[in-house]
């Protein structure tokens, strides 16, 4: 059994209350521009607690919203443009699952070495020759991070990787995620930190567009997947590395994100009664265990949005203080 590496990911959210537009720094391989952009409307819910703000949130961009109505609860720098690192891989996950034939077999190719290796990229362990069905290398993908499986399936959804990552500004545009764009299907730094950016708005849009899939969501939400061994592949066990799952009462996914322009960054989403709030976290951390901090700035965000949500089912439990082993590493 192979063991999925270290991951490389992370997504960038920044807030906009109330507003339709509004001055966005775009970050670009030498430094930064500033220039005013149309954002879509949203509409946003009013403060209506005694706290305008979750406390102690250190993410720099920032957004949390009702999943089922896309009402912002709350947002900070949400239409400044960032790298949001293997967050891009819900982008391309949704481009798959839409084309559909998720019991196709794919063939693990070769070009997979020469990338992991360029970016020191996390994988999911797979080796080229071996054979998957593209549902198992969702799991791959979505789970560990794989890098290696992002590159199967957009070698074969494209078919070939420049066409797929074409594709995904398609469907970007077709989503109307109007600030977002991909250089790269794994939202590694090729060719540049910065040619592969999104706004903590549109990841959030996406994140709802992305969790209406069935096939999508139940992947986002499974803590451990184990494949057995098969004359065409070894056996793997596959752990999510969403911090908040079995963590934190009603999580139910999303995605992780790390690069070194990124920072660490969490897309995630949380149930409470009928209600489900989905959010952005983007650059939280950029220390070795910054993972943790992204996950208490999830925390603080849920806590506070679900405590300003009507009541709806059962009592949520308490939280808690969220933690995680120091040597949780790299994503």
């Amino acid at each position: 059994m192979r063991i999925a590496g270290p991951l490389a990911a992370c997504a960038v959210v920044a807030g906009l209350i109330g507003a339709s537009a509004q001055p966005a720094l775009a970050a670009g391989s030498t430094g930064t521009a500033v220039r005013t952009v149309a954002v879509r409307t949203v509409a946003v819910r009013a403060d209506t607690g005694a706290a305008s703000a979750p406390a102690g949130v250190r993410a720099r961009f920032a957004e949390l919203a009702n999943l089922t109505t896309g009402t912002v609860v709350w947002s900070r720098s949400s239409a400044t443009e960032r790298p949001m690192g293997s967050i891009t891989k819900v982008m391309t996950a949704y481009l798959v699952i839409e084309a559909g034939d998720l019991n196709r077999v794919i063939t693990v190719p070769k070009g997979i070495v020469a990338y992991d290796d360029k970016f020191g990229a996390s994988t999911a362990g797979l080796r080229p020759g071996e054979k998957l069905t593209a549902l198992q290398l969702l799991y791959a993908m979505l789970l560990p991070s794989g890098c290696d499986a992002a590159y199967a399936l957009a070698a074969a959804y494209g078919p070939g990787t420049a066409a797929f990552i074409a594709k995904m500004n398609s469907l970007a545009g077709t989503l109307r995620l109007t600030k977002t764009h991909f250089s790269d299907f794994s939202g590694l730094p090729d060719p540049t930190e910065y040619s592969t950016y999104s706004t903590a708005r549109d990841l959030v849009s996406l994140g709802r567009d992305a969790m209406k899939l069935k096939v999508f969501r139940q992947i986002v939400a499974t803590r451990t997947y184990k494949l057995a061994k098969t004359a065409t592949h070894p056996k793997f066990t596959w752990q999510n590395l969403n911090p908040l799952l079995g963590k934190y009462p009603g999580a139910i996914g999303i995605k992780t994100g790390f690069t070194s322009a990124a920072g660490d960054c969490l897309l995630f989403a949380a149930e409470h009664g009928k209600q489900v709030l989905i959010g952005v976290v983007l650059d939280s951390s950029s220390s070795p265990s910054g993972l943790n901090v992204a996950a208490a700035d999830a925390t603080a965000m849920l806590n506070w949005g679900l405590g300003r949500l009507p009541a709806a089912g059962p009592p949520r439990r308490a939280a808690g203080s969220f933690r995680l082993s120091a040597g949780s590493g790299r994503r």
